[in-house]
């Protein structure tokens, strides 16, 4: 009996020291896992991306940035670093590290416009968008900044667009009104009427010149490339050109002159090829001074046909330069305006260069004139066996 109360009191003394070290190795692996997942005061501070943030990140047009709560850069994309938003591990925009603390303080998503000199892309700044605001509760700031500049270019030239287009429309239709008020209160002298109505007549010119140059714009903006051109001659579309200014040229003591182009064939349309080649060289004789000389010249590459209109005249600012193509872009206004034009040559000159699969470049300097040139795809001339061998290179490439 005494043998059984013992062995009895033994069991009750081994469970309870078991339950007791079951106990404390519960308690002691609990404090070790806490332990290890306890934060360091660094990882509290939020220095790590919350998960799936990063592929997040990857996936953004914008110029992406997670700043951690010491102001240091966790991660920045590649368009944040080649526009120098970022260098290193360093916010380098003042502006935008001040508005990522502010957010940081209060929470508050925050928007706002900066730019950015970006020495990599040329001179000129970079305009962003950016939106700023706190990643949760995680001390941690997202920093968007997306590249306005091509949208503020292309607003800037609606702008002008409209304002210019209604005053070109404006002006001579304005003085057609004023005109024929004053021809019919000086109906009784035929002296006047005689030089008002030239004058209409002059106003009337201006108006169809603006019409029919915003049909031939929109009849070529955007076409595709001619599927099948036609072969052209050069030398008769120069000397077209040459003759079309011939009178206001001489009135001008400005030499004309053409060289190269004899021989010389593209593949295009003949209409618009003249087109562009009037602009430029009617260009060339409104914008140069008296007693001076516009040359034509045609050139062959081993893969384009060149041609090239020079001027001895006023030269283009540098700062204009891109912008000349654009439609009623003038670097001049008052003078533009007193020379005649309606401000769409340029554009159309463009146009027409595209429609032909060429381009058409310009060097100029304030002071010394300007050249302007018409670059087209040189035309297979070497008949169709040739022609046949270059379409199986083609189709090899």
């Amino acid at each position: 009996m005494q043998g059984e109360l013992l062995t009895a009191v033994t069991g009750i003394i081994g469970l309870v020291a078991g339950v007791v070290i079951g106990v404390l190795a519960g308690a002691l692996f609990r404090t070790g896992a806490t332990s290890r997942q306890t934060p360091t005061p660094e990882r509290r501070a939020g220095s790590t991306l919350p998960p799936g943030i990063a592929e997040v990140l990857s996936a953004l047009p914008s110029s992406a940035v997670v700043l951690d709560s010491a102001d240091r850069v966790l991660r920045a994309s590649s368009a944040a670093r080649a526009f120098g938003i970022v260098r290193g591990e360093e916010l380098v925009i003042s502006e935008l590290l001040a508005l990522a603390r502010q957010v940081r303080r209060d929470g508050v998503i925050r928007e706002t416009d900066i730019e950015v000199a970006v020495r990599k892309f040329g001179p000129d700044a970079t305009s962003f968008a950016v939106r700023v605001a706190p990643l949760g509760g995680t001390g941690l700031v997202l920093v968007l900044a997306e590249d306005q500049t091509e949208h503020r270019r292309l607003e800037a030239v609606r702008r002008d667009f409209v304002a210019n287009i209604s005053h070109e429309l404006k002006t001579p239709v304005g003085a057609l009104s004023l005109l024929a008020e004053t021809v019919q209160d000086a109906s009784d002298d035929p002296e006047a009427v005689r030089r008002f109505t030239e004058r209409m007549q002059t106003e009337a010119s201006r108006l169809t010149a603006v019409i029919q140059d915003l049909i031939t714009l929109s009849r070529i903006q955007g076409a595709e490339p001619m599927a099948e051109p036609t072969r052209v001659e050069l030398g008769p579309v120069v000397e077209e050109a040459l003759d079309s200014v011939r009178m206001p040229a001489d009135a001008k003591g400005i030499e004309l002159v053409g060289s190269g182009a004899e021989g010389v064939t593209v593949l295009g349309d003949e209409g618009l090829l003249g087109t562009a080649l009037r602009n430029l060289v009617a260009n060339a004789v409104a914008y140069s001074p008296k007693n001076t000389r516009v040359a034509v010249s045609v050139g062959v590459t081993r893969s384009s046909v060149d041609i090239s209109v020079a001027d001895q005249g006023i030269g283009i600012p540098q700062q204009d330069l891109e912008r000349i193509f654009e439609r009623f872009y003038r670097v001049d206004a008052a003078r533009s305006r007193a020379t005649g034009g309606t401000g769409l040559g340029l554009a159309i000159v463009k146009h027409i260069m595209t429609h032909h699969r060429g381009e058409v470049t310009v060097w100029s300097k304030e002071g010394s004139g300007s050249t302007f040139t018409l670059r087209l795809p040189r035309p297979e001339s070497r008949g169709p066996e040739a022609a046949r061998n270059t379409d199986r290179q083609e189709a090899a490439q």
